[in-house]
């Protein structure tokens, strides 16, 4: 059986991709860790979707150390291409 993308892609907002980072970023680096970098910010170039995860510092607006999880998403077809974990 074969699934044909809709016109828009399997991934056709930013808020599907977030939805799709968070779900393969949990099993992986654990929920807590997950949520904890919520609001998760996507955009799109050339057909792929960059989800990243938003750094808290405290207190806020300092400058911190740390960094956050970033996946890369096709539109078209919802394929992971890139997962990882910045530090």
């Amino acid at each position: 059986m074969r699934s044909l993308p809709e016109k828009n892609g399997f991934v056709p907002d930013a808020a599907t991709a977030v939805k799709i980072a968070e779900a393969v970023l949990i099993p992986v680096y654990g929920e807590k860790k997950v949520l904890s970098e919520r609001p998760y910010q996507a955009s799109l170039e050339r057909g792929v979707w960059t989800v990243a995860g938003t750094l808290h510092c405290d207190p806020p607006g300092s400058q911190c150390l740390g960094g956050t999880a970033e996946v890369k998403i096709s539109k078209r077809s919802g394929e992971i291409i890139l997962m990882g974990h910045y530090k």
